[in-house]
């Protein structure tokens, strides 16, 4: 359901004046900017997810069971018809977490990791293999967040994958059960490519990259085109597991990288999660890339589960806002626009295209 009003931007500067500051220009910190739009133009609050969604990218934020009783009914006010968690664990810890989503039925697919526990001794891949297995009987659906910012397979719990990348010939058993298992597969690969780029003043993404930047002088680090290689890689050599990118795979600054592979690669998606702020800033680009790429796109969020998340996000996909800011959800300095997208393409993104992914 969508309200259209116009704001008095002078009137809310009033209001909330007292809450901020003005600096002198001349030693004002970039990461203290926060400038506020003068601009008397339309602003769409949007309830509700247009259709039903199911949000792809999660994790067990929750810490009580009145947290995760507060998501569900969080979920219910914005159409979220069902989460993915993805705990990136195995053993008693996936197991634990799975047990305190369950109560909760369909709501909630709770996705185990991968265990790299021994990786580097003789056996790992068998013994990996068993424990996905296991998992798979307690209950997960599918597998992630694999996650490679360069060093290796950093996101598992109980034991980090050092030097592990999604391609190495000893993972190729793992991803082949998942498509036994009908397990997909999320993975993340790289970071922004900002968080590549000089920390000085041509950095586009200061704000946010200076918090996030790549040390690339680390020994045996893999650079942004390097880990797009190995996600290439992965997906190519394993045509019978599904693949999901999550944050449209780190190409924000190209996406056409991104578009080339689900050109290539029929068992390859793509979600938005915690990169709405990244792409906002190109509506029109990001409405014909949607418009393209519709039947591969999935909804998803990686920034918790507040109101006022879920309405951001769906205002950004849904609505022709202009030159708003929201720094709290995603620290960039810069104004952010709606894509407005049809029916026919939110439709897939929310809900069809899980679907498809999710039926076994």
């Amino acid at each position: 359901m969508k309200k259209f009003v116009l704001i008095n931007l002078s009137a809310i500067l009033f209001m909330y004046g007292m809450d901020c500051y003005a600096q002198d220009p001349n030693t004002l910190k970039l990461k203290d900017y926060r400038p506020k739009s003068i601009y008397k133009i339309p602003v769409t609050k949007i309830e509700k997810a247009k259709y039903p969604a199911i949000d792809i990218h999660a994790h067990p934020y929750p810490k009580t069971e009145a947290e995760l009783a507060q998501w569900v009914k969080n979920m219910d006010a914005k159409g979220i018809e069902k989460t993915i968690v993805l705990t990136m664990a195995t053993g008693p810890k996936f197991d634990s977490v799975y047990a305190k989503y369950a109560v909760h039925g369909d709501r909630f697919e709770v996705w185990c990791g991968f265990d790299y526990t021994g990786s580097q001794e003789p056996g790992w891949s068998e013994r990996a293999v068993k424990e996905l297995e296991r998992c798979h009987k307690v209950g997960a659906k599918g597998v992630g967040e694999l996650g490679d910012k360069g060093l290796g397979e950093l996101f598992s719990d109980p034991t980090p994958g050092y030097g592990l990348h999604v391609d190495d010939k000893r993972m190729k058993p793992l991803f082949e059960k998942c498509a036994a298992l009908k397990m997909p597969v999320d993975v993340h690969v790289a970071e922004p490519y900002w968080m590549y780029l000089p920390m000085d003043s041509t950095n586009d993404g200061l704000m946010n990259a200076y918090d996030w930047k790549v040390d690339l002088t680390k020994k045996g680090i893999l650079n942004h085109g390097e880990l797009i290689t190995t996600l290439e890689n992965v997906v190519r050599d394993n045509p019978k597991t599904t693949f999901i990118a999550c944050h449209l795979a780190n190409c924000e600054y190209d996406l056409e990288i991104l578009g080339a592979l689900l050109r290539k690669y029929p068992n390859l998606y793509a979600e938005f999660g915690a990169r709405f702020g990244e792409t906002s800033p190109i509506p029109r680009y990001m409405n014909s890339f949607c418009e393209k790429y519709q039947d591969r796109l999935l909804y998803g969020t990686d920034m918790g589960y507040s109101l006022h998340m879920y309405e951001t996000t769906f205002r950004i996909l849904e609505s022709n806002d202009e030159h708003f800011y929201e720094f709290d959800l995603f620290g960039y300095h810069w104004p952010l626009y709606g894509f407005g997208l049809k029916d026919n393409v939110l439709k897939k993104i929310y809900t069809e295209n899980a679907k498809k992914i999710l039926k076994r």
